[in-house]
């Protein structure tokens, strides 16, 4: 497993080949946290129409996983003095870019653009990563990784359903700075280890998040509003809390902390590829939940953008049986967090 270099943050690891169990465990790993990062978005939805601000919610949600999370922070700094001294520029980048600046970047689109559009060009992520590896290496992607990319993001396209939507400039702009956010994601997951463990990187990144996002509360940058209400899931009504509880306590703390362990083993792109399936997960939460029942042409899209997945699978597979090291490409989640539907699903 590679190791963090506390200065270098972003620049992505040349993974050394994994063993099949260990890939095989990062990719159930790397799904599991795609479908729980997928519940948060059906789950929140109501609680923003319902009048909580965007703030609280994230607020709540980021510093609840962080301090369940914690106790790995605590065993790193207890391990090594020296921890947030050397580290302490990762987690501060972890928690401003991928956590926060991500969720923000997406929302603020959101609020632009269609939610239909935003998460299109932030689930673009795994494309721009293939893309800046051919750019760094100067190595032609394989063909196995080209025709999955044009499939998967033709599924994606058919997903998210954009039929008759609006571009906006900035909000253009601003979901691109969502996909990056995404990407950083996956470039920093890639290079924990021993060294800077994943869970105390998601520990330390979701408690940042939480206090930035703090501040921006407290100094009326932006609005905070948590008032007592009641939210509805298909006829049943339950307090607004519970479902903000099981979006930090769950959804979100199971999905920061499954998808930075399953990024070493997979590698960045084959993890930013099965992260698509986020948007599918969501589908399904939001027709469970809410009742928003797919179209036909989203099932189609559904099924290519899993076949775009298994393609880059398969030349990750060739990978490993000529025992060629992965390329050094980024890994990019979730957010977490957004739904297929009005509340988006692609906020990590």
């Amino acid at each position: 497993m590679t190791h963090t270099a506390p200065r270098d943050i972003i620049v992505p690891a040349v993974p050394a080949a994994a063993s099949p169990r260990r890939r095989t465990a990062g990719i159930v790993m790397a799904v599991a946290s795609a479908l729980a990062f997928s519940s948060s978005g059906p789950l929140v939805k109501p609680l923003l129409e319902a009048g909580w601000s965007l703030s609280a919610a994230l607020i709540v949600r980021m510093g609840l996983a962080g301090l369940i999370l914690s106790p790995a922070l605590v065993r790193a700094l207890r391990r090594e003095r020296s921890f947030l001294r050397r580290h302490g520029l990762a987690l501060l980048a972890f928690g401003l870019i991928p956590v926060a600046g991500c969720q923000l970047l997406f929302f603020s689109a959101m609020q632009r653009m269609p939610v239909a559009v935003a998460l299109l060009i932030q689930y673009l992520a795994p494309v721009m990563l293939v893309g800046f590896v051919w750019l760094r290496t100067r190595r032609t992607p394989s063909r196995l990784v080209i025709i999955g990319s044009i499939v998967a993001i033709a599924g994606l396209v058919l997903v998210v359903d954009i039929a008759g939507a609006r571009f906006d400039l900035l909000g253009t702009l601003l979901a691109l700075g969502a996909a990056i956010c995404v990407c950083v994601y996956f470039v920093m997951s890639e290079r924990t280890g021993d060294d800077l463990p994943p869970l105390a990187l998601a520990a330390g990144g979701l408690l940042v998040g939480a206090a930035f996002m703090g501040v921006l509360a407290v100094t009326g940058v932006l609005p905070f509003d948590a008032p007592p209400v009641t939210v509805v899931f298909r006829g049943v009504e339950i307090p607004g809390i519970l479902a903000l509880l099981w979006v930090g306590g769950v959804a979100t703390t199971l999905g920061y902390a499954l998808g930075v362990m399953a990024v070493p083993r997979v590698g960045s792109r084959l993890a930013s590829f099965i992260g698509l399936s986020e948007v599918l997960f969501a589908l399904g939460f939001a027709w469970l939940l809410l009742g928003e029942t797919p179209a036909a042409i989203q099932f189609v899209g559904g099924a290519l953008l899993l076949g775009g997945v298994i393609l880059v699978r398969m030349d990750a597979a060739e990978a490993d049986a000529v025992s060629v090291p992965a390329d050094p490409i980024l890994p990019v989640p979730t957010l977490p967090v957004p739904t297929a539907g009005e509340a988006g699903s692609g906020t990590r």
